[in-house]
């Protein structure tokens, strides 16, 4: 199995800045409003304001539901909290249940999922109904333990977590990423960014529900 695709709690960009990023934001620790604001700045704010940053709302799965092909999303482009601002309005008559909300053409996990299987199986590989279907083995076929890592990290992003913070390392068609999630009481959402050295555009990836809370919070810890 290619284990080396993907590496849970893995030491990322805010190992340098903290000592311990996993007990950083933690409720009882005296200054985790300046550790939110310093956080943010160097994941959010810095490709936010060089113009490198996507907003990733991911919406689809509902009531326990964890279908690859269910899961939709829809990427913006944003370079100012201005910005961000429009795509929460663009995205609210969806939450009034008068519209229905905008989804990219691409499918995050479905269409790459089908195209591992495929080669898996191009390369003689025999895959059985469980491994396709059942998301806890497909890190038996190539890519798929990434795809797996993501599909946790959507799941977590739509259904909650009880971890404030959880730092992964994984390789993706884009390069080298790091995924650094965040369950905070002020809202629930992950940045995804090229390893330090590596050029490339962040993703700002959270459940349409956080859409305002998110936007919320990044106001309220932007640098002054």
């Amino acid at each position: 199995m290619p284990f080396s695709e993907a590496e849970e709690h893995a030491p990322g960009r805010l190992h340098h800045i903290f000592a311990d990023p996993y007990t950083a934001f933690d409720n009882l620790v005296t200054e985790r409003q300046l550790h939110l604001r310093i956080a943010l700045q160097a994941l959010v704010h810095e490709p936010l304001a060089e113009g490198r940053l996507t907003l990733r709302v991911i919406h689809g799965w509902e009531n326990g539901g964890f279908e690859p092909a269910d899961l939709a999303h829809g990427d913006h482009p944003i370079a100012s909290l201005v910005e961000f601002e429009e795509v929460c309005q663009r995205y609210q008559p969806r939450l009034d249940r008068t519209s229905s909300l905008p989804r990219d053409d691409a499918t995050l996990l479905a269409a790459p999922l089908a195209d591992a299987i495929a080669a898996a199986k191009a390369k003689g590989q025999a895959l059985d109904d469980e491994t396709r279907s059942i998301p806890a083995h497909w890190p038996a076929f190539e890519h798929g333990l990434t795809l797996y890592t993501f599909f946790k990290v959507y799941y977590r992003l739509t259904y909650g977590e009880d971890d404030r913070y959880r730092s992964i390392r994984c390789e993706t068609q884009e390069g080298t990423r790091e995924v650094h999630e965040f369950h905070l009481e002020e809202g629930e959402f992950a940045v995804i960014r090229p390893v330090d050295g590596q050029q490339g555009h962040s993703v700002l990836a959270l459940h349409i529900s956080q859409l305002e809370p998110v936007l919320a919070l990044l106001k309220a810890c932007r640098s002054t």
